[in-house]
């Protein structure tokens, strides 16, 4: 879908009887506008008839960081303990905010659940996530919280030297206020969550999941240790190497380990693991398939982003039931396209963009 079938489409979701001049209005575009976008949606098979019915297709649940990335970048080595000149600059951030963007942009509808505050960057996360065509009603405004931040320097080679996030608003998203989302969780047709979830949260959710396949990124070090009392009921997990290194307590140094410490979470009864090893490219392991995909190559300008756009690749794969490798290489591409671009997000992210991208990365295999 493009960025408009998109726009029109949360707001049929929200209202499926709204007339078309008040879609025009809302989208500040002509009726006739309206009707073209429409008669597109219902060619695709998005809209089934009349009084906008929609195609039953799973909506994605996403509970997690919504925050507003602040990036510092230098062109020099930095220097520790003094100032150094460069670029700064803001965008929209958080791990589920950003697999949630991604996931809208590739087509699927989404709806987040997490927490901001009433304030400038609140207000701005909520306004661009919806226009990427995420729906955010379920997110918390609280007018006395302040909203995440997460700080980040770069270097030269754009990867990311050191970070501090400020998540508190977080902890506010406990059991009492998940409560009212009960339904909208237990009727997803999938569920992403990252470990920026309190415990308490996070024992909310699997309590809730019931059968719905959840997804988990592991965000940290730190933070994986969180989700280790629910292995168990994870059914894909993305950890970087040390994350992985961490929960497992086993050697990840080499790429000869890999298949040994997916095999451990296997154990804990993880159904999908995918290890994010950098320049290792990419381990997958399940009961039908395991093997490397290696690293694209391409030009990296930002690193912060790529693992969420990964993640967003891996459901959109599952979603479409592609076969483990394929989601894999799709889910690459993704990363790709966001290493490539200055923000968080990639916005120029679509199905067709990602579609060349895949097609880009094998040419380059081959030659």
């Amino acid at each position: 879908m493009t960025e408009r079938e998109q726009e029109i489409m949360q707001l049929l979701r929200q209202d499926p009887l709204i007339p078309q001049q008040e879609l025009a209005d809302q989208l500040s575009i002509s009726r006739s506008a309206v009707a073209g976008h429409i008669m597109k949606l219902m060619q695709k098979g998005h809209i089934l008839g009349k009084g906008y019915i929609l195609a039953d297709t799973p909506y994605v649940v996403l509970l997690g960081g919504a925050n507003m990335d602040i990036r510092g970048s230098t062109s020099n080595s930095l220097r520790q303990g003094d100032s150094n000149p460069g670029r700064v600059s803001c965008s929209p951030g958080g791990v589920a905010r950003n697999i949630a963007e991604n996931l809208a942009r590739l087509g699927a509808d989404c709806r987040l659940i997490s927490a901001v505050g009433d304030d400038l960057y609140g207000r701005a996360l909520l306004e661009s996530t919806q226009r990427a065509g995420v729906d955010v009603r379920p997110v918390l405004l609280l007018p006395d919280a302040a909203t995440s931040t997460y700080l980040s320097l770069h270097g030269p080679d754009g990867d990311m030297a050191i970070a501090i996030n400020d998540m508190e608003i977080l902890a506010r998203l406990d059991a009492a206020r998940l409560a009212p989302q009960r339904e909208l969780v237990r009727h997803a047709g999938l569920i992403m969550a990252d470990a920026n979830l309190s415990a308490e949260a996070l024992a909310w959710l699997f309590a809730e999941a019931g059968d719905t396949p959840v997804f988990i990124d592991t965000v940290s070090a730190f933070k994986a240790e969180r989700i280790r009392p629910w292995l168990g009921q994870i059914h894909t997990l993305k950890p970087n190497r040390l994350e992985a290194a961490t929960l497992s307590g086993l050697p990840l140094d080499q790429a000869s380990h890999a298949p040994a410490v997916a095999n451990w979470f296997h154990q804990q009864g993880v159904v999908q693991v995918v290890l994010s090893l950098a320049g290792d490219g990419v381990y997958y392991s399940s009961a039908a398939a395991q093997g490397w995909s290696p690293a694209p190559a391409v030009e990296i300008i930002n690193t912060t982003g790529a693992g969420d756009a990964l993640m967003a690749g891996l459901a959109w794969g599952w979603l479409q039931q592609q076969a483990l490798d394929e989601t894999v290489r799709f889910a690459q591409a993704c990363a790709a396209l966001t290493l490539g671009c200055t923000a968080t997000n990639n916005p120029t992210l679509s199905l067709a963009a990602v579609q060349h991208m895949c097609t880009t990365l094998q040419y380059a295999e081959q030659s």
